[in-house]
C-alpha cells in the first residue's frame, strides 16, 4: 500500500505564492508519475501538472508560466510551486501517484488553496 500526504495549502492574496508538498510512503520501489490535480466547487477534477520518473513534465494551459512542478525521487516527494496566484486557482489540490504504467492511481487527502483578497 502507498500513502500520499500533502501539505502547504492555505489562504493567499491574488498575486501571491504557495508551495505544496506531497510525500509518498509505504511499499515503494519506484514511482512512475507524480502529479497534482485540483477540483473547484461544482467542477470536475482536472490535471494541474505531472512529472514522470525520467523528468518529463506537462502542465495545464491555465497554469503554464506560473506553476512549477518538481520531484525528489530519493524522498518520494513531489512539489508544486505556485506563483502569481489568481482567484480562479482556488480549489482543493490533490496529489496523485502511479507506480507503473498499469498500476492503480493513489490519491492524497487533498489540501485547500484559497486565493482571495
Amino acid at each position: 500500500q502507498v500513502q500520499l500526504v500533502e501539505s502547504g495549502g492555505g489562504l493567499v492574496q491574488p498575486g501571491g505564492s504557495l508551495r505544496l508538498s506531497c510525500a509518498a510512503s509505504g511499499t515503494i520501489f519506484s514511482i512512475y508519475v507524480m502529479g497534482w490535480y485540483r477540483q473547484a466547487p461544482g467542477k470536475q477534477r482536472e490535471l494541474v501538472a505531472h512529472i514522470f520518473s525520467l523528468g518529463t513534465i506537462s502542465y495545464a494551459d491555465s497554469v503554464k508560466g506560473r506553476f512549477t512542478i518538481s520531484r525528489d525521487n530519493a524522498k518520494n516527494t513531489v512539489y508544486l510551486q505556485m506563483n502569481s496566484l489568481k482567484p480562479e486557482d482556488t480549489a482543493v489540490y490533490y496529489c496523485n501517484a502511479r507506480m507503473s504504467t498499469i498500476s492503480r492511481d493513489y490519491w492524497g487527502q487533498g489540501t485547500q488553496v484559497t486565493v482571495s483578497s
